[in-house]
Protein backbone atom coordinates (compact mmCIF):
# COMPACT_ATOMS: atom_id res chain seq x y z
CA UNK A 1 0.00 0.00 0.00
CA UNK A 2 2.75 2.21 1.13
CA UNK A 3 4.38 2.52 -2.85
CA UNK A 4 0.75 2.50 -4.30
CA UNK A 5 0.01 5.81 -2.10
CA UNK A 6 3.50 7.28 -2.70
CA UNK A 7 2.92 6.95 -6.25
CA UNK A 8 -0.55 8.33 -6.60
CA UNK A 9 0.81 11.20 -4.16
CA UNK A 10 3.96 11.91 -6.45
CA UNK A 11 2.74 12.14 -9.90
CA UNK A 12 -0.76 13.38 -9.59
CA UNK A 13 -1.65 17.06 -8.18
CA UNK A 14 -4.54 17.63 -6.05
CA UNK A 15 -5.74 19.93 -8.25
CA UNK A 16 -5.91 18.06 -11.45
CA UNK A 17 -6.98 14.63 -9.34
CA UNK A 18 -9.86 17.17 -8.34
CA UNK A 19 -10.75 18.55 -11.97
CA UNK A 20 -10.47 14.82 -13.32
CA UNK A 21 -13.42 13.70 -10.41
CA UNK A 22 -15.75 16.61 -11.89
CA UNK A 23 -14.98 15.57 -15.80
CA UNK A 24 -16.10 11.80 -14.54
CA UNK A 25 -19.16 12.85 -12.44
CA UNK A 26 -21.69 13.34 -15.14
CA UNK A 27 -20.79 10.24 -16.77
CA UNK A 28 -21.33 8.32 -13.54
CA UNK A 29 -24.75 10.30 -12.80
CA UNK A 30 -26.11 10.27 -15.85
CA UNK A 31 -25.46 6.62 -17.55
CA UNK A 32 -28.86 5.29 -17.80
CA UNK A 33 -27.53 1.61 -18.12
CA UNK A 34 -27.72 0.05 -14.40
CA UNK A 35 -24.77 -3.26 -15.53
CA UNK A 36 -22.91 -0.16 -16.70
CA UNK A 37 -22.74 1.97 -13.35
CA UNK A 38 -21.99 -1.44 -12.32
CA UNK A 39 -18.51 -1.32 -13.94
CA UNK A 40 -18.17 2.18 -13.52
CA UNK A 41 -18.41 0.85 -9.67
CA UNK A 42 -15.67 -1.52 -9.90
CA UNK A 43 -13.66 0.69 -12.17
CA UNK A 44 -13.51 3.20 -9.49
CA UNK A 45 -13.05 0.97 -6.45
CA UNK A 46 -10.34 -0.56 -8.81
CA UNK A 47 -8.55 3.55 -9.01
CA UNK A 48 -9.25 3.78 -5.28
CA UNK A 49 -7.55 0.29 -4.52
CA UNK A 50 -4.31 1.85 -6.44
CA UNK A 51 -4.39 5.05 -4.60
CA UNK A 52 -4.07 3.41 -1.19
CA UNK A 53 -7.17 4.37 0.13
CA UNK A 54 -8.62 2.26 3.17
CA UNK A 55 -11.85 0.86 1.62
CA UNK A 56 -13.81 -0.27 4.14
CA UNK A 57 -16.24 -3.33 2.38
CA UNK A 58 -18.36 -4.25 5.15
CA UNK A 59 -19.47 -0.74 5.31
CA UNK A 60 -19.56 -0.59 1.05
CA UNK A 61 -22.09 -3.53 1.65
CA UNK A 62 -24.39 -2.75 4.19
CA UNK A 63 -24.96 0.65 2.67
CA UNK A 64 -25.47 -1.28 -0.81
CA UNK A 65 -27.87 -3.44 0.64
CA UNK A 66 -30.18 -0.74 3.10
CA UNK A 67 -30.57 1.16 -0.21
CA UNK A 68 -32.08 -2.15 -2.07
CA UNK A 69 -34.18 -2.85 0.88
CA UNK A 70 -35.81 0.99 0.55
CA UNK A 71 -36.39 0.68 -2.40
CA UNK A 72 -37.86 -2.80 -2.17
CA UNK A 73 -40.63 -1.14 0.17
CA UNK A 74 -42.92 0.05 -3.00
CA UNK A 75 -42.81 -2.85 -5.52
CA UNK A 76 -43.68 -1.95 -9.27
CA UNK A 77 -42.74 -4.68 -12.08
CA UNK A 78 -42.95 -8.06 -12.40
CA UNK A 79 -42.79 -10.10 -9.07
CA UNK A 80 -40.02 -12.06 -8.68
CA UNK A 81 -40.26 -13.41 -5.25
CA UNK A 82 -43.45 -13.22 -2.58
CA UNK A 83 -44.00 -13.89 1.04
CA UNK A 84 -47.06 -13.02 2.32
CA UNK A 85 -47.37 -9.15 2.12
CA UNK A 86 -43.83 -9.17 1.44
CA UNK A 87 -42.93 -8.96 -2.87
CA UNK A 88 -39.64 -8.89 -4.57
CA UNK A 89 -40.21 -6.74 -7.34
CA UNK A 90 -38.10 -6.57 -11.02
CA UNK A 91 -38.26 -2.88 -11.24
CA UNK A 92 -37.79 -1.45 -7.69
CA UNK A 93 -34.84 -4.18 -7.58
CA UNK A 94 -33.21 -2.44 -10.41
CA UNK A 95 -34.13 1.17 -9.38
CA UNK A 96 -32.43 -0.15 -5.87
CA UNK A 97 -29.76 -1.31 -7.24
CA UNK A 98 -29.05 1.24 -9.86
CA UNK A 99 -29.19 3.98 -7.08
CA UNK A 100 -26.99 1.55 -4.86
CA UNK A 101 -24.02 1.04 -7.16
CA UNK A 102 -24.09 4.67 -8.17
CA UNK A 103 -23.77 6.21 -4.62
CA UNK A 104 -20.90 3.85 -4.76
CA UNK A 105 -19.21 4.55 -7.17
CA UNK A 106 -19.25 8.41 -6.67
CA UNK A 107 -17.92 7.47 -2.78
CA UNK A 108 -14.90 5.39 -4.78
CA UNK A 109 -14.33 8.33 -6.96
CA UNK A 110 -14.25 10.87 -4.55
CA UNK A 111 -11.16 8.56 -2.47
CA UNK A 112 -9.37 8.64 -5.50
CA UNK A 113 -10.24 12.10 -6.73
CA UNK A 114 -10.52 14.32 -3.33
CA UNK A 115 -6.83 14.70 -1.36
CA UNK A 116 -5.78 16.19 1.81
CA UNK A 117 -3.67 18.60 -0.11
CA UNK A 118 -6.36 20.43 -2.10
CA UNK A 119 -6.63 23.89 -2.78
CA UNK A 120 -8.57 25.64 -4.48
CA UNK A 121 -8.94 29.98 -5.42
CA UNK A 122 -11.24 32.22 -3.50
CA UNK A 123 -12.70 32.17 -0.53
CA UNK A 124 -15.69 29.60 -1.62
CA UNK A 125 -13.04 27.36 -2.99
CA UNK A 126 -11.34 27.65 0.20
CA UNK A 127 -14.46 26.44 2.07
CA UNK A 128 -14.86 23.49 -0.61
CA UNK A 129 -11.95 22.56 -0.76
CA UNK A 130 -11.74 22.52 3.60
CA UNK A 131 -15.05 20.84 2.98
CA UNK A 132 -13.53 18.52 0.54
CA UNK A 133 -9.99 17.78 2.82
CA UNK A 134 -11.95 16.79 5.60
CA UNK A 135 -14.89 14.61 3.91
CA UNK A 136 -11.51 12.85 2.16
CA UNK A 137 -9.88 12.27 6.03
CA UNK A 138 -13.68 10.60 6.91
CA UNK A 139 -13.65 8.40 4.46
CA UNK A 140 -10.19 7.45 4.89
CA UNK A 141 -10.42 6.26 8.12
CA UNK A 142 -13.19 4.23 11.05
CA UNK A 143 -14.74 6.47 13.56
CA UNK A 144 -16.55 4.03 16.29
CA UNK A 145 -19.22 6.47 18.24
CA UNK A 146 -21.22 5.09 20.46
CA UNK A 147 -23.12 6.37 23.37
CA UNK A 148 -20.45 6.34 26.17
CA UNK A 149 -19.12 9.75 25.95
CA UNK A 150 -20.88 10.74 23.26
CA UNK A 151 -19.61 14.33 23.16
CA UNK A 152 -15.93 14.03 24.60
CA UNK A 153 -15.77 11.32 21.74
CA UNK A 154 -17.43 13.43 18.59
CA UNK A 155 -14.70 16.05 20.12
CA UNK A 156 -12.04 14.37 20.02
CA UNK A 157 -12.42 12.94 16.43
CA UNK A 158 -13.17 16.92 15.59
CA UNK A 159 -9.87 17.81 16.85
CA UNK A 160 -7.89 15.30 15.33
CA UNK A 161 -9.48 15.55 11.76
CA UNK A 162 -8.59 19.47 12.31
CA UNK A 163 -5.16 18.78 13.03
CA UNK A 164 -5.04 16.42 10.61
CA UNK A 165 -6.08 18.93 7.66
CA UNK A 166 -4.25 21.77 8.97
CA UNK A 167 -0.83 19.25 8.26
CA UNK A 168 -2.09 17.92 5.12
CA UNK A 169 -3.11 21.14 3.41
CA UNK A 170 0.48 22.70 4.48
CA UNK A 171 2.23 20.19 2.96
CA UNK A 172 4.25 20.88 -0.67
CA UNK A 173 2.54 21.92 -3.36
CA UNK A 174 2.70 18.42 -5.82
CA UNK A 175 2.72 18.89 -9.47
CA UNK A 176 1.10 16.50 -12.04
CA UNK A 177 4.07 14.83 -14.17
CA UNK A 178 3.58 14.25 -17.91
CA UNK A 179 2.55 10.39 -16.92
CA UNK A 180 0.05 11.61 -14.65
CA UNK A 181 -1.76 13.81 -17.01
CA UNK A 182 -1.56 11.09 -19.52
CA UNK A 183 -2.72 8.21 -16.68
CA UNK A 184 -5.81 10.95 -16.07
CA UNK A 185 -7.02 11.72 -19.30
CA UNK A 186 -7.25 7.50 -20.11
CA UNK A 187 -9.45 7.20 -16.95
CA UNK A 188 -11.22 10.03 -17.95
CA UNK A 189 -12.31 8.65 -21.44
CA UNK A 190 -12.59 5.01 -19.86
CA UNK A 191 -15.20 6.52 -17.56
CA UNK A 192 -17.04 8.07 -20.57
CA UNK A 193 -16.98 4.96 -22.34
CA UNK A 194 -19.63 3.43 -21.67
CA UNK A 195 -21.79 6.57 -23.15
CA UNK A 196 -20.99 5.44 -26.23
CA UNK A 197 -22.64 1.93 -25.73
CA UNK A 198 -26.07 2.99 -23.97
Amino acid sequence: MSLRKDLYNNIFSARDLFIAGVLIIPAAVFNPSTEFRVIQFLFFWFLAFLSGKKIDFIFTILITFFIIAFNLIIPYGKILFSAGVFKITSGALEAGIHRAVTLQALVMLSKFTVRGDLKLPGAFGNLLGESLRIFSCLMSRKYKITGKNFIAKIDSMLFELSEKVFSESSNRVIKTKPVGYAVLILIIILSWLPQVFV
